[in-house]
C-alpha cells in the first residue's frame, strides 16, 4: 500500500510538468493521462491495456515557446515524449540503412511475441506432442502390432519406384532435422538450458540454427517431388467412404475395407503434408528473408473481405503491418504448423513401422509382400496385376 501510494503521488507530480496530457475526469486524472500501476500489473497479466492517451502525447514542436522566452524549449517535445513516439513509431527519424526496418527503433510488440514463443506456443505444443506419443502407445498396448492376416507369401510386388522413394525420403529425413532443431530452439531457454548450461547449448543451438536454415530447401524440394508423383493418386473416391465406415480395419482383426494405391487415411495424411508442408515453407521462406517477404498483411485483407474473422468475434485484422510484426506473425505461424505437422507425422511413422507389420518395406526397399497388398490396397493390387499381365509377352505359338 506504500508503495502504490508513493507511485500515485510520483506520478501526479510529473503530470504537472508533462506537456500533452490534458487533465481530464477520467481514472487517469491523477497521473495527466500516463500510465498508472494497474497498467503496470494488467499488462503484466496480459491483459489489454488503454494506451491511447500515451500515443497522442509525444510532443508537438508547432507549440513550443520561443527559444529567447523564458524557459523557452527547443523542440517543445521532453525526452519522455521523444522515447513515446519511438516506442508507438510515430517519431520523426532518419537513418543511414536503406533496409525495411532500419526506421524501427523500438518495436513494442515484441514483448507480446516472446511471451506467446514462450507461453502457449511452447506449452501447448509440447502437450500435443506428448499427447500424440501417449496415444499410440495406448493404441499399440491395446491394439497391438497389425500382422499379416493371411501370413507373408514370400512373394513382392514394387509398390514405389526410385523416384517416389527419393523424394519421400528426402522429405522426410530433412523434415526429421527440421523438427529436432526447431525444438532445440523453442525449448532451448524453457529447458535446454536449465538442464545443460549456457555453454552446452550454445554450440548445439549454432549448429542447429545452420542446419534448420539450409535443409529447407531440402524438404522444399522432396515436398515438391511428393506432390508431382502423388497427387494424382490421392483424390478421394467412393472407396475412400467405406474404409472410412471401417476404420480402416486398424481397430478390428481381419477387416481390410479395399483401396486403391492410397487408402482414405494415407490422403489424409498426404492432402494434410502438402497442406501444411506449403503454409511452413511460405513462412520459413519469410524467415529465411527477413523483411523481403512479407504475407500476412496481405493476407489479413483476404481474410477480413471473407467475413470469418467478424464472424468469430476477432474484428477487423489490421491490414497495415510494420516489418516486426510481419516477422513475428510468420515465426507464430511457423511454429503453430510445425507443432500440429510434427504430430501428424509422428502418427505416420508409428503406423509406416512398428505400428504395421510390411508397411515400412513400400518405402524401404520399394517392394512389399503379395499378401499385404492383396489385404490392405486390394483394388491396387488387382489393377497392378492386370496391367502387369497385359504388358508380359505372348507366348510363343508351337
Amino acid at each position: 500500500m506504500i508503495l502504490r501510494s508513493f507511485l500515485a503521488v510520483l506520478a501526479a507530480c510529473l503530470s504537472l510538468s508533462m506537456p500533452g496530457f490534458a487533465q481530464t475526469d477520467d481514472t487517469r486524472a491523477a497521473t495527466g493521462g500516463a500510465q498508472t500501476l494497474e497498467d503496470i500489473l494488467a499488462r503484466q497479466r496480459g491483459e489489454v491495456v488503454d494506451d491511447s492517451a500515451m500515443r497522442a502525447a509525444t510532443g508537438d514542436p508547432d507549440s513550443a515557446a520561443g527559444i529567447a522566452e523564458q524557459l523557452g524549449t527547443l523542440g517543445g517535445a521532453s525526452d519522455p515524449d521523444l522515447w513515446r513516439a519511438l516506442r508507438y513509431g510515430s517519431a520523426d527519424i532518419t537513418v543511414s540503412s536503406r533496409s525495411p526496418a532500419a526506421g524501427v527503433i523500438i518495436q513494442d510488440g515484441g514483448m507480446e511475441w516472446l511471451q506467446f514463443r514462450e507461453g502457449p506456443l511452447a506449452h501447448y505444443g509440447g502437450y500435443l506432442l506428448l499427447g500424440m506419443i501417449a496415444v499410440l502407445v495406448l493404441f499399440y498396448l491395446t491394439r497391438g502390432k497389425i500382422r499379416i492376416d493371411g501370413g507373408a507369401s514370400g512373394q513382392t510386388i514394387l509398390r514405389f519406384n526410385a523416384v517416389e522413394r527419393f523424394g519421400h525420403w528426402l522429405m522426410a529425413g530433412s523434415f526429421i532435422v527440421l523438427a529436432v532443431t526447431g525444438l532445440v530452439m523453442i525449448f532451448g531457454r524453457l529447458a535446454l538450458i536449465p538442464l545443460l548450461g549456457k555453454d552446452v547449448y550454445a554450440p548445439i543451438a549454432n549448429v542447429g540454427k545452420w542446419a534448420h536454415n539450409n535443409l529447407a530447401w531440402a524438404f522444399m524440394a522432396g515436398l515438391a517431388i511428393v506432390i508431382v508423383v502423388w497427387i494424382a493418386d490421392n483424390f478421394p473416391n467412393k472407396h475412400d467412404l467405406k474404409w472410412l465406415a471401417k476404420g480402416g480395419g486398424l481397430f478390428s482383426t481381419g477387416v481390410h475395407p479395399p483401396a486403391k494405391k492410397f487408402n482414405a487415411g494415407q490422403k489424409i495424411i498426404f492432402w494434410s503434408v502438402v497442406v501444411l508442408g506449403v503454409s511452413i515453407s511460405l513462412s520459413g521462406l519469410s524467415l529465411l528473408f527477413p523483411f523481403e517477404l512479407p504475407m500476412f498483411a496481405k493476407t489479413f485483407v483476404v481474410l477480413n473481405a471473407t467475413g470469418l474473422p467478424q464472424l468469430f468475434g476477432f474484428g477487423e485484422l489490421p491490414t497495415v503491418l510494420g516489418p516486426h510484426q510481419e516477422m513475428q506473425l510468420a515465426q507464430a505461424w511457423h511454429g503453430i504448423v510445425a507443432f500440429v505437422f510434427m504430430a501428424i507425422i509422428i502418427a505416420h511413422i508409428y503406423l509406416g513401422s512398428v505400428g504395421m507389420e510390411g508397411a515400412f518395406d513400400a518405402v524401404g526397399t520399394g517392394e512389399v509382400d503379395v499378401q499385404w497388398a492383396k489385404e490392405h490396397h486390394a483394388l491396387w493390387y488387382e489393377e497392378t496385376r492386370g496391367a502387369a499381365s497385359r504388358d508380359a509377352p505372348a507366348e510363343p505359338a508351337e
